[in-house]
C-alpha cells in the first residue's frame, strides 16, 4: 500500500511540475508564465469567459487568476467589458494580440499532446483519462467528506 501511495503521488507531482516547466519554457521569451498561458488558452478555446469561469477551468484560486488577468490586460492580451458592477463577473475577451497568442498556445499544446501520446493506443489513452478522471472525482469526494467530518486521531 505504501509503495502505491508513493508511486501515485510522485508521478502526479512530476506530471504537474513538468507541465508547468514546459509552459514556462515555451513562453519565457514572451514573459508569459504558466497561469497566463492557461488563461489565454481557455479564453481562446471558449471565445471569452469571466474570471470566475477561468478559475473553474484553470483550477486556480481567485488571486492567481486575478494577478494573471491584470498582467494580461496591462500587456494588451485581454480586454474586459466591465459593464457589471462586479469585475470578476464581467466578460473577458482576447484582443487581436491575445487571439494570436491563444492560437499559438493551442497549437503548441496540440504538438506536446501528440509527443506525449506516442506509444499509447487510442484505447490506452482513453482508458488512462477515464481512470484519472475517476481518481480525481474520488479524491474530491474524499476531501469534501473529510472536511465535513474533521480528522479523528488514532487512539
Amino acid at each position: 500500500m505504501e509503495k502505491r501511495f508513493e508511486t501515485f503521488t510522485v508521478l502526479i507531482n512530476r506530471i504537474s511540475r513538468n507541465i508547468r516547466k514546459i509552459k514556462n519554457q515555451e513562453m519565457a521569451e514572451y514573459n508569459l508564465r504558466s497561469a497566463h498561458i492557461s488563461c489565454l488558452y481557455y479564453l481562446y478555446a471558449a471565445r471569452g469567459l469571466t474570471a470566475t469561469e477561468l478559475c473553474e477551468r484553470c483550477e486556480e484560486d481567485k488571486a492567481t487568476i486575478s494577478r494573471a488577468l491584470e498582467y494580461l490586460e496591462v500587456n494588451g492580451f485581454v480586454s474586459c467589458d466591465a459593464k457589471n458592477a462586479k469585475r470578476y463577473k464581467s466578460p473577458l475577451l482576447l484582443t487581436e494580440k491575445g487571439t494570436a497568442f491563444g492560437k499559438m498556445i493551442s497549437e503548441k499544446i496540440d504538438c506536446v499532446l501528440e509527443e506525449v501520446s506516442v506509444g499509447l493506443t487510442e484505447e490506452e489513452r482513453l482508458s488512462f483519462y477515464h481512470g484519472l478522471t475517476t481518481i480525481s472525482e474520488s479524491l474530491e469526494a474524499v476531501a469534501k467528506n473529510r472536511g465535513k467530518q474533521g480528522i479523528t486521531s488514532p487512539k
